[in-house]
């Protein structure tokens, strides 16, 4: 770790106060790349440090877990590990964390759990579970309030960036000027930062909203997560800890308007429908909440004295939940980087980001490809693509080698990711 004087008001300046940029910040200390105070979050505005209503924090005894809110994630165990690093994994609500065991992924042709489908269940892999729903109001919380002891917090917007060879420089809107020796952009898919750098994107729209609420099913979703690709989009349940499930419901955009407008009773007929009944007659207990889906990536990661993350850097369909799985690989990957090179020391080295850059945008367009081939071959009619998907999906449930493959990736426990984040 570099703690001698420096002419940088911090070692690392992140834009951004969502997960990713709270995580990163915490990393960047944990990992010992950085020393606590020399980094820098941010952002136009900080969430509350605790739930709305409830008086409490994040990890006390807050509200029930009827309460969960509308966003939540699918956390990987390399996802599970990165947390606790940072502080923040054992310090989450307990009834804001659920561990699922198995999944269900079955074609709108063929019969879940039989033909046309594929299962995956932790017993086969040697593992305790497939991973863990959080709820993602009370992860933003605590990865934040374990930032606060990292970094400093800056309220305000960006107005400007200019780099040097010795550092770079961030003009706020409320004209002060931070300067550092390495900025990180972790401001979303509507990057201001990224913008400010001059790093075009590509990508294009998928014309489809996804549709989520809490549902109660008849039948208990037995730790599972359930999803059946359908011709308009893909649907899933998440299971809750309270025996509801989180759905969500890709459709095009004029029919998920329609779904959208119906009312409690309607949609709860509609979504029995579209599943199956699977978990048999669905009830809605929330609103239903709708975001349009795209698929974006930046044409570049890196400029001089910065780099981009997360959603900033990429944003894929969820029809896998790993947007954020990915987010938070970037920040490891550029914290093993960054601390094998020396530490603060080397921050903002062309090279070190450029390696950063090579090795987390592969892996990133890879996994955006492998999604969006997905959505185009599910999302489709076409009888011949009906019965080859149905078809691949039978033979890969019947490949065990290939089963376990492909849920070690999605777990983060295999594949090009850093070595502090494989485990035993």
């Amino acid at each position: 770790m570099n703690s001698g004087p420096s002419a940088h008001d911090f070692d690392a300046v992140i834009a951004g106060a969502g997960v990713i940029g709270s995580v990163m910040a915490g990393l960047l200390v944990a990992r010992r790349v950085c020393a606590p105070g020399r980094v820098a979050i941010i952002a136009d505005r900080f969430p509350p440090a605790t739930e709305p209503g409830t008086g409490t924090g994040a990890a006390g005894a807050g509200p029930t877990a009827a309460d969960w809110g509308l966003r939540v994630f699918a956390l990987s165990r390399a996802s599970e590990r990165l947390l606790g690093i940072c502080g923040v994994w054992d310090s989450l609500p307990r009834n804001r964390v659920f561990a699922y065991e198995r999944m269900c992924v079955w074609d709108a042709s063929g019969v879940p759990q039989g033909s046309g489908s594929i299962e995956f269940d932790c017993a086969q892999i040697g593992e305790a579970n497939l991973g863990y729903i959080v709820e993602g109001r009370a992860l933003q919380i605590q990865c934040l309030a374990s930032a606060r002891s990292s970094a400093v917090l800056i309220e305000a917007g960006l107005a400007s960036i200019s780099s040097r060879d010795d550092g770079i420089s961030v003009r706020l809107t409320d004209g002060r000027e931070i300067r550092g020796a390495l900025l990180i952009a972790a401001d979303g898919a509507e990057s201001r930062t990224r913008e400010l750098l001059g790093i075009g994107t590509a990508g294009h729209a998928y014309h489809q909203d996804a549709l989520v609420a809490h549902v109660r099913t008849a039948a208990p979703h037995r730790n599972t997560a359930w999803q059946r690709f359908l011709a308009t989009g893909p649907l899933a349940f998440l299971p809750l800890p309270d025996g509801r499930s989180s759905m969500v419901w890709s459709a095009a955009r004029s029919e998920a308007a329609r779904l959208a407008a119906l009312d409690g009773r309607e949609f709860g007929a509609a979504l029995t429908a579209a599943s199956g009944e699977v978990l048999g007659a669905c009830e809605l207990t929330t609103a239903v909440a709708s975001f349009p889906l795209k698929l974006q990536y930046a044409l570049e990661y890196v400029r001089p004295r910065a780099v981009l993350l997360g959603d900033a850097a990429h944003t894929v369909h969820p029809l896998a939940g790993q947007g954020l799985n990915l987010g938070l690989l970037d920040c490891a990957a550029l914290a093993d980087v960054l601390g094998n090179a020396g530490g603060a020391a080397f921050l903002g080295e062309h090279r070190l980001l450029r390696r950063y850059e090579r090795w987390r945008r592969s892996e990133n367009l890879l996994a955006a490809a492998a999604l969006d081939g997905l959505d185009r071959l599910f999302t489709n009619e076409d009888p011949l693509k009906t019965r080859v998907r149905s078809a691949a999906l039978g033979v890969v449930d019947r490949l065990p080698f290939i089963k376990r493959r492909f849920a070690q990736r999605a777990l983060g426990i295999a594949g090009d990711i850093p070595d502090f984040l494989k485990g035993p």
